[in-house]
């Protein structure tokens, strides 16, 4: 069997700890460092919606957390983002493995992504959600 990727990037509510789900992640992941993806970064009301597009220069903020137990964990937080053959389809977000740039150099990671159309969402242009 092969290994799940044991690191998740993470850009939006998945940061507050008031959130019950960024807190379980923080019981459950350690911090490695900060990190950016090419693409764009969406307001969509209660939550950000990020879309990877390798082709700009614009890129999506985040964190990179170290999972204890990557299936147990993701598992969780693809209830949370929606994803999953039991979820609304489609789904609202996909899990995909990314390359995340960091000033360490690139590390592959786990990140959700916004799967439906982004028209009349407010593009947040620094790329960051916690500005």
């Amino acid at each position: 069997m092969k290994a799940i990727c044991p690191r998740l990037f993470v850009y939006g509510t998945l940061l507050d700890s008031a959130n019950s789900y960024g807190a379980y992640l923080q019981q459950h992941c350690t911090l490695l460092q900060t990190g950016k993806f090419r693409g764009r970064l969406y307001d969509a009301g209660e939550y950000p919606a990020a879309i990877i597009d390798t082709n700009i220069n614009q890129y999506v903020q985040g964190s990179i957390y170290l999972m204890d137990e990557p299936g147990k964990i993701l598992s969780f937080i693809d209830d949370y983002e929606g994803f999953g053959d039991d979820q609304e389809q489609p789904n609202l977000f996909v899990r995909e493995l990314t390359t995340i740039e960091t000033g360490l150099g690139m590390i592959e990671c786990w990140v959700y992504v916004y799967n439906l159309p982004v028209d009349g969402f407010l593009l947040i242009k620094s790329g960051n959600y916690k500005l």
